[in-house]
């Protein structure tokens, strides 16, 4: 239950640190320094977080890199699911957090302003966009993690982290970059219309890319 339960709490930290980043910034793809900031909110939240959970659950706090994990055999099904589970009941919770945080705001700012994600340049765009972003980032999650890796696996949370800042450098102008189903979930559930209704292609995106990644890194990775 402790794995899980530290899934939860990183999931959380790293919605409820990005996603308000992204508010508190006004992250607009127009402002550079915002976009900057919200990238380096969400990678810095996952460094913090790799080095805090790490060793407890192995710091997933993403239902695509679980995914990614189960599928080259390296997690049971049973905890792929209750990984899943509880990293979006921490989405959701961080979600609802912030909105009540910023309803108590004055003037208050609209739940939709929750850093939730949309597609920008349309959904099939945004389908391929968040399937490329995603299998590279848990390709470099499988590769950093790799027990084959060495000296270098003590910096495998350093590499996530500045990989998923790059990710969403270039991500956030296509579709605010999601590249994790569950800090999706969570604040589509409170800002609701295009977030919500376009929910499913920041699930389907991701997964498919966590899939593809376990494929390509099975192709060239260490059978160890």
């Amino acid at each position: 239950m402790k794995k899980y339960l530290a899934e939860l709490v990183g999931t959380f930290v790293l919605t409820f640190l990005g996603c308000g980043a992204a508010v508190a910034l006004g992250c607009d793809d127009n402002n550079t320094a915002s976009v900057v900031g919200t990238a380096l909110a969400f990678g810095l939240s996952v460094v913090a977080m790799a080095y805090t959970i790490g060793g407890i659950s192995g710091c997933h706090i993403n239902p695509a890199i679980s995914l990614g994990v189960f599928l080259s055999g390296r997690m049971g099904p049973k905890d792929f699911g209750m990984y899943v589970l509880f990293q979006i009941v921490g989405a959701i919770l961080a979600a609802a957090v912030l909105a009540g945080i910023l309803a108590t705001v004055e003037p208050a700012i609209p739940t939709g302003q929750l850093g939730a994600n949309a597609c920008g340049k349309g959904v099939t765009n945004g389908l391929i966009v968040e399937i490329v972003l995603t299998t590279l980032f848990v390709l470099v999650v499988l590769g950093a993690t790799s027990k084959t890796n060495g000296a270098t696996n003590n910096f495998a949370g350093l590499a996530i982290g500045l990989s998923l800042v790059l990710i969403h450098l270039v991500g956030i102008h296509f579709t605010g970059t999601s590249v994790n189903p569950a800090r999706s979930i969570g604040p589509a559930i409170f800002a609701g219309g295009k977030p919500l209704s376009e929910l499913w292609v920041f699930i389907v995106g991701p997964l498919i890319g966590g899939a593809l990644a376990s494929a390509i890194w099975r192709a060239i990775g260490s059978k160890e």
